[in-house]
Parts: C-alpha cells; structure tokens; sequence
C-alpha cells in the first residue's frame, strides 16, 4: 500500500473506481468475442459453412482489430478515454448483436469485420486510463486483473453459450450478450472523467498517491522515435508469438476437442474453458511477481524475468499435449500452455506503458496490432490446413514455436528505453 501524504484528510478511492470499470469492461469484451467460438459447429452447419470459411470469419474480426490499432490508440491519447470507450463499447454491442442476423459467409463475414473496426482500442484506451489514474508501481497489477478478468469472463462464456443454445435459436444469443454492452457505455460515460484532477470524487491527498501531474497540451507522437525504439519493435514481436497461440483458444479449442478428442458439444464448453482460466490465472500471477521482481532486481530484469520463462514452458506443453492419446490430459496440457504463456502479457503492457509515457495508447497500439495480427493468422492456419488434410498436430507445433519466438524477443526489450528519452536524445544529437 502506498504510504499517505501527512498532514492531509484521508485519500479517496475513486482510482478503484477506474480500475472496477476497466476490469468489467474486459469481461464483456471477452464474452462477446469468445461467444462465436462456441457456437461456431452450429453456425457452420446451419449456415453451410466449412472450416477454411470459418476460419476466415474468426480472422475477419481480428485482421480489422489489428489494423486499427495504432489510429485507435492515437485517439484514445488524443481525445482521452472518456468519450474512445463509450464509442467502442457502443459499436462492438451493435456489432454482437448483428452476428446474430448473419444470412451465410459473406454477410457473416462483414459484420465480423465491423466488429473488430468498432472494438479497436479497446485496451490502448484502458492503457490510457491507467496512465492517469493508477501509480506507476500498480500498473503490472492493474493490467494482470484486467486482462484476467476478460479471460474469466470468456470462460464463464464457453458453458454459458452451451447452455443457451439448449434453450434458444443461436441467432438469439448474440443479441442478448449484445445489451450488456450498452449499460456499460451509459454508466462509464457518466461516472468517468480523463483526468483525475477534474473528479469530484478525486481529493488532493488521492492526487498525491496516484503522482499524476495536472494535464497538459497533447505532444505530437515522435514517430521516428518509436519506429527506431529497438525495445518497441521488440515488445510487438513478443506480443505477436503470445496472441497467435491465445486465439487458438479464443477460436478452435471447442471445434478441437470435439472432433481431435471426440468430446460431446457440452463436455467440450467446459473442457475449452480451462485454457480461458488457465490465461486469467496466468495474467494475473505475470502481473503480480513482475511488478514484486521490479521492487527487488529494477525495472530491467524484473520486467524480463517472467516472460523468458513462462512461453518456451509452454511450448513444451503444447507439444507434449499434441504427443498424448489421453483426451483429458491433452485439454489439460493446453490450458496449461495457455497459463505459461499468459505469464507474459501483463508485464508486456506495463512497458508500453512504460516506454510510452504520454504516448502510451499508440505505443499499446503498436503492441496490439502485432498481437492481433498473430491472432488474425492463427484461426486461417488452423483452418485452412483442417481443409486440405484433416489434422490438428501441425497448427498446435506452430503454436509451439511461437511461443519460443516471444521468449527470444524478450531478450530485446528494454522498459528503460523510454521513447521520451530516445526522442531528446535524437534531438540533442549532432
């Protein structure tokens, strides 16, 4: 706990205000993104659609979500987080329950692609957010709950969406998960404001612990700056090798398990959930020790240590689950895989935080269209390969090796090189 100023009134708390927001926020992200995946054997079959189709439908969301990114993130740095999450959330609800409408591929496909265009920058903004609200020391923290709390709430969705396609139509489910959003955008839009300064429910003392000076103008984004931020380039590459194995996950898992492992429809809601609880445990705990090892080994080391260890076990567990002809043992191998490699996400956002500064949002931008951009890829390879030759090994071996590309990439990420101080440095040199 942080200490308090003396001589002042107590602190307020409205910073976990924020934070309780943000973390709902991510739980209704996850729901409406991994509701599809569930539903997917019955769309296919009540839409005539094959695998390499589905695949393509699972990507078109996230190849629009990756693309914009970085100019979702400068807006979010631009015009604050405020009014960017009202906007996103609103969209992405309206787009959740247009899935719902979806006549065959084509159209199926769109509304997907929309879906990701409105949810782009989702958690640039959030980055955003933390920046001004929480202390520098909570940020790994925050990050690790947040993105904990969106894979908790995609698992809660895995059984959930089982459970309603035994009572409604699929086309009634999306709609449904689509309303959640909306109550969401209403309340953040009253209760939130971008800056703490200018919050009622913020006193000076609360001020003090959060350390935020009062705002200033918006700087223009030193983009040669963070083009040659060796550490930038780094953290996206790192970022690409972690999402490409998550979105096996958040897409295939459930289609996986029934037809590699031949569970049933409801076994394989609550077998695809594990590796969705296994991310959140691993989020959190990668939050969590990284922000610990920081206090005791520096910003360097700390930051490091749990993403050079976490991926290439997981990789191990990948291929060790694909070796298994134990049904159970392969679900369990995975959602462990997906634990280890989670250990590497939330310290990956604290040092775009960290890098970034008041640039932030492009800086988690950047990260995150990497991220998206291996998790556009990953649904198509599995796809398109399930089309040509019927097997899963090959998909789940790429999953494997890039987990050890984002440990490798972890050894080039420096969270000190901070992109304020590359950009002084450009200037002041000869």
């Amino acid at each position: 706990m942080l200490p308090q100023p003396a001589g002042t009134a107590p602190a307020t708390r409205a910073r976990y205000g924020v934070l309780g927001f943000t973390l709902l926020l991510a739980a209704i992200a996850y729901l409406d993104r991994v509701c599809i995946s569930t539903a997917a054997p019955v769309m296919e079959t009540d839409l005539g659609l094959n695998d390499a189709q589905m695949g393509y439908v699972f990507s078109a969301f996230t190849f629009a979500y990756a693309l914009m990114e970085v100019p979702s993130g400068w807006l979010a740095d631009r015009f604050g987080p405020r009014l960017m999450l009202t906007r996103i959330v609103i969209w992405w609800s309206v787009m959740t329950a247009a899935t719902g409408w979806a006549a065959g591929f084509a159209s199926l496909f769109v509304i997907r692609m929309l879906f990701g265009v409105g949810e782009a920058g989702c958690f640039p903004s959030m980055s955003r957010a933390f920046v001004r609200w929480l202390p520098a020391r909570e940020h790994g923290r925050a990050f690790g709950l947040a993105v904990m709390t969106g894979a908790l709430g995609g698992a809660v969705t895995q059984p959930l969406v089982v459970w309603m396609l035994g009572r409604v139509h699929w086309r009634h489910t999306f709609p449904i998960f689509g309303t959640v959003g909306l109550v969401w955008a209403a309340a953040w839009f009253w209760w939130f404001r971008d800056d703490p300064h200018n919050h009622q429910s913020v006193n000076e003392a609360e001020l003090g612990l959060i350390g935020t000076p009062p705002p200033a103008p918006h700087e223009r984004v030193p983009w040669n700056s963070l083009l040659s931020n060796r550490s930038v380039w780094a953290v996206c590459f790192m970022y690409f090798g972690v999402i490409y194995g998550w979105y096996f996950f958040l897409t295939w898992m459930p289609t996986y398990l029934m037809r590699a492992r031949g569970f049933d429809l409801k076994h394989a809601g609550w077998l695809s959930s594990l590796p969705l609880i296994g991310i959140a445990t691993g989020v959190l705990c990668g939050g969590l020790v990284s922000d610990a090892l920081v206090r005791r080994w520096g910003l360097k080391a700390g930051r490091r240590a749990t993403g050079l260890i976490g991926p290439p076990l997981a990789a191990v567990c990948i291929v060790a689950g694909v070796r298994t002809t134990n049904p159970i043992a392969a679900a369990w191998l995975l959602a462990l895989a997906a634990l280890l490699a989670a250990l590497a996400v939330a310290p990956g956002w604290a040092v775009c935080l960290e890098i970034g500064g008041r640039h932030a949002g492009v800086v988690s931008g950047a990260m995150n269209t990497f991220g998206n951009l291996g998790g556009a890829i990953s649904p198509l390879v599995v796809g398109e390969w399930l089309q040509r030759r019927g097997a899963w090994d090959l998909p789940l071996l790429t999953v494997a090796g890039c987990y050890l590309l984002a440990a490798v990439c972890w050894l080039g990420i420096n969270p000190a090189e901070r992109l304020a101080d590359s950009f002084q440095n450009r200037v002041s040199s000869p």
